[in-house]
């Protein structure tokens, strides 16, 4: 597979995850009777569009997102009792309660988005999200099942032959003032499958590691499987500085986003990774676990944005776990697909799990609550529905519709600063890569 099919496969189901999300929204809302009066993949200028029924259906130039036109998306002046527009940020309310309006055709009133009910309009909403996890669902349960997983084996892949500082550069070569390796040191060769350590039966690399980092500097007896023949073996790890990671095997880092480490037993073995198929039971918790990870992310969303700028124009090296926007993301698809050492299942493997993390990143974000995103209209839609639900304990006349266009300064200025950052992501992924 070349660099540039793997970019054209990106692409391709970018644009495909772009529409479903927009047709996640467009079904409720027609089913709901609401008109759509378009439906477009993409912004600025438009290639291609074509009218059916009522709703025009286009392509635009910039594949960066997409939309639906929801007619009546803000409630008229009338309806929320014609509040003054005597500041700049009530003139944008207005203005945009009057160009909803106008979308209105005389007599469909009631077919207008403001009219819906609560559930309703959280329905419309989350519509397009759903089925970014939906797709993301898909990806993974065919990676888990038709590929496998990424998994490491407790059968040896390398031997170091010294002791390498856990700081030193990635390709630090050994010098005669290291420390020989213990695993070297006591016969353990790659292609070994360690069968117990210190009398436990090993089923997996982590179980492994784990009980080579609770040694300490003990001689441990090991037994390990070389063609078809157990050999017993006694290893003393040395006690070492080493990363630590977490449940996933990523690096753990301190306040100061530096890898901690800690002085631990260290044998300088690898694992052999294979690709193990999961049961279709797995994709629920794969799924979850990477959506909480996502979330994580997404959480420390500003602190992020501020080291890539810091980054960035400071000529840094940057960290290989930092904001990668869509330029970035098409190079990683590019590079896996030209790889020349490996496989072409595991290369379509890595493919499908970055499209599935692309969706389940657009799940994630568009449920922050802030317009434009769909979570700023969920909010809206719930906080009208909380303000009626109140009204009707305490026994008062149903509210009209809240004047959700107030919301309008402040999904100009978010999308502003989302400007900012794609435009900060662009720069970065094309002068200041991440190299994997």
């Amino acid at each position: 597979m070349t660099y540039l099919a793997g970019v054209l496969v990106f692409v391709v189901v970018l644009l495909l995850s772009i529409g479903l999300h927009e047709i996640g929204h467009m079904v409720p809302a027609k089913r709901f009777g609401v008109r759509v009066s378009q439906y477009m993949v993409g912004f600025g200028p438009t290639l291609w569009s074509r009218t059916k029924g009522e709703t025009e259906y286009g392509l635009k130039a910039i594949p960066l997102g997409g939309y639906v036109r929801l007619v009546g998306m803000y409630a008229p002046d009338e309806a929320v009792g014609s509040p003054p527009a005597d500041t700049w940020y009530r003139r944008l309310a207005r203005d945009a309660r009057r160009a909803s309006a106008e979308e209105i055709h005389p007599g469909e009133d009631a077919r207008a988005f403001y009219h819906l009910s609560t559930p309703k309009k959280v329905t419309v909403m989350l519509g397009g999200p759903v089925m970014n996890l939906v797709i993301a669902f898909v990806l993974l349960g065919i990676v888990a099942v038709g590929f496998g997983t990424p998994t490491n084996t407790p059968t040896v892949s390398t031997v170091s032959q010294c002791v390498i500082p856990a700081d030193a550069a990635p390709d630090r070569e050994c010098l005669p003032t290291d420390p020989a390796a213990p695993g070297a040191a006591a016969g353990l060769l790659p292609g070994d499958t360690v069968v117990s350590y210190d009398g436990v039966a090993i089923t997996s690399w982590n179980q492994l590691t784990t009980a080579i980092r609770a040694t300490g500097d003990d001689p441990t007896p090991i037994v390990v499987e070389r063609d078809g023949t157990r050999v017993a073996l006694t290893v003393t790890p040395v006690v070492a500085q080493r990363p630590v990671v977490d449940k996933n095997g990523l690096p753990v880092k301190d306040a100061a986003g530096n890898p901690k480490t800690a002085a631990v037993g260290f044998l300088g073995i690898s694992p052999t990774e294979v690709m193990e198929r999961r049961s279709p039971l797995a994709v629920p918790g794969i799924v979850a676990d990477t959506t909480w990870q996502t979330i994580s992310v997404v959480g420390t969303l500003p602190g992020r944005v501020v080291d890539l700028a810091q980054t960035t124009f400071s000529n840094e090296e940057r960290d290989a776990n930092s904001l990668v926007g869509v330029v970035g993301i098409g190079r990683f698809a590019g590079e896996i697909a030209s790889a020349d050492d490996v496989t072409e299942g595991i290369k379509a493997s890595s493919l499908l799990t970055i499209l599935a993390v692309l969706n389940i990143s657009l799940f994630v974000f568009n449920l922050i609550p802030l317009p434009p995103l769909d979570g700023g209209h969920v909010a809206a839609a719930l906080w009208e529905g909380a303000h009626r639900q109140v009204a009707r304990v305490r026994g008062r006349a149903r509210p009209g519709p809240s004047d959700s266009a107030k919301l309008v300064p402040i999904a100009y200025a978010v999308f502003v600063v989302l400007g900012a950052v794609g435009l900060l992501l662009v720069y970065a992924d094309l002068f200041n890569p991440i190299v994997i």
